[in-house]
């Protein structure tokens, strides 16, 4: 006895046939952050004085689609202990809760919620900053400084990656908007409320 493909059944069937021939979506390719060649800087004055710093500490997520950068995203992760100004005395109070305050809140973080193209090679990743528990939405703008593709002859050398790509990430912020060195009255009148971060991030892909 013959038996007939229902028009339903015969639907689902192709739908499922087609499904397992189509090729999967590339989705935003995944990078290592090149420690040796990343830094995360602030400058902030102290009176007319740039004052400058870096933490040492961090991690990044980078997920970079060069093609379709609103698939891509960034997250990091600050250690606030790891900040560095070239003077232990001021490093040391600036982790006390009269301005970080470390113990308690012992991380700064961006998680990015949007990426958008404005340029030939100007990105600009949305996202939630946190800083002593405090979080606001900001626009970080990034640079691209360049993407080469790595010679076979020279990718063991970097331990396997075939692309290399080099960002410059640079807003500007209030620090009291963080509650930042605002108890007391050289936090407020010596020391800048603008303060400028900048992530210098070189990633490689494998």
């Amino acid at each position: 006895m013959k038996t007939f493909a229902t028009p339903s059944s015969t639907l689902v069937a192709a739908l499922v046939i087609a499904s397992l021939r189509a090729p999967a979506l590339a989705g935003p390719a995944g990078w290592s952050i090149d420690r040796a060649h990343t830094e995360i800087n602030f400058s902030v004055n102290h009176f007319f004085t740039p004052v400058t710093g870096s933490f040492e500490e961090f991690e990044v997520d980078l997920q970079y689609d060069a093609e379709h950068p609103e698939r891509s995203s960034v997250e990091v992760r600050i250690d606030v202990a790891s900040i560095d100004t070239g003077n232990a005395k001021r490093d040391k109070h600036l982790q006390t809760p009269d301005w970080f305050d470390a113990a308690g809140h012992p991380k700064i973080t961006f998680k990015s919620t949007g990426v958008r193209r404005t340029g030939e090679s100007e990105l600009v990743a949305t996202g939630r900053f946190t800083m002593r528990g405090n979080s606001k939405e900001i626009e970080l703008p990034i640079k691209i400084l360049g993407t080469q593709q790595i010679p076979q002859k020279m990718q063991a050398m970097l331990g396997g990656a075939k692309e290399v790509a080099s960002f410059d990430a640079s807003t500007l912020i209030d620090r009291g908007d963080y509650q930042i060195g605002t108890g007391n009255w050289a936090g407020t009148m010596v020391v800048g409320g603008d303060v400028k971060i900048q992530i210098l991030l070189e990633a490689h892909r494998r």
